[in-house]
């Protein structure tokens, strides 16, 4: 390829990337102005950063204990999530039983319902069993796996060489053995995939705390952003730097994690 060639398709690229994150850009451009500026020109850069804005927003609401409970609901279903979908996902791939197939058609069929249409009954179930207004409500569905999870797993460890279990059955070992000591330490990517999409859709989840939660002890960041906006929604300035330090969080995940995301995403579709 030529440099022309190459000149022209990073420069695309970075336009693009550019046009993607402007309105990144332009909240964190609104988080550093005053008032004044932002109600008359609310598109332009500042003119004096004001830092100051970043500590007033995190002294307006309880920011310290809704990131408390979004970590807690985080680690809590990353745990749930990787543990039983990794599970199910090796039984429906790995382990010979009759009607497996059927099984995973109707995991996969589960994708199509959308989260509406389940609101009502599990709300119901949490209710029945205790767990309204607690943590666990969020936490404890999550190790009851995830349909695309399961299937995003299934198709990574199908990519695993069959010489290699079969190598560790003549050592010896059972189904428990391969799954934790082949499947698992190779199957680091996907389910390091599985963990960011897990983590990315709790910290974001605000459905879930609004339906099972009414103490606002147990608030996580997304709820109590929406609070905060209920209560500061004329003071801009203060929102936008409320919601920058909710998004620093995701970005850094991503970064730290992307080179693993994408092995995990490119390697989970070579068999099917």
């Amino acid at each position: 390829m030529s440099f022309r060639s190459k000149f022209a398709i990073y420069g695309l690229l970075i336009l693009v990337g550019l046009i993607f994150a402007l309105p990144m850009i332009m909240m964190v451009s609104g988080s550093l102005q005053t008032p004044e500026q932002l109600s008359r020109n609310p598109n332009s850069f500042p003119e004096s950063a004001q830092w100051a804005n970043y500590p007033q927003a995190i002294t307006s609401m309880p920011f310290g204990l809704y990131l408390t409970n979004t970590l807690i609901l985080c680690v809590g279903c990353v745990i749930g999530s990787t543990l039983s979908c990794s599970v199910v996902a090796y039984g429906l791939c790995r382990v010979q039983w009759r009607g497996r197939q059927w099984v995973m058609l109707t995991v996969i069929a589960t994708m199509l319902l959308p989260w509406q249409i389940m609101m009502v009954p599990r709300f119901i179930l949490i209710s029945e069993i205790g767990l309204y207004n607690s943590l666990w409500a969020i936490i404890g569905p999550t190790f009851l796996g995830d349909a695309f999870f399961i299937f995003l797993l299934r198709q990574f460890f199908i990519s695993i060489p069959e010489e290699l279990l079969e190598a560790g059955r003549i050592d010896g070992l059972g189904d428990w053995g391969l799954f934790w000591r082949i499947v698992v330490p190779l199957s680091t990517p996907a389910l390091a995939t599985v963990a960011l999409f897990q983590f990315v859709q709790t910290w974001n989840d605000f459905g879930g705390a609004l339906l099972y939660l009414s103490d606002p002890q147990k608030f996580p960041l997304a709820y109590g952003l929406e609070r905060f906006v209920s209560s500061y929604g004329d003071q801009t300035h203060l929102l936008l730097a409320a919601a920058v330090m909710f998004s620093i969080p995701m970005i850094v995940v991503f970064f730290l994690a992307q080179k693993t995301f994408v092995e995990g995403i490119s390697t989970s579709g070579i068999k099917g």
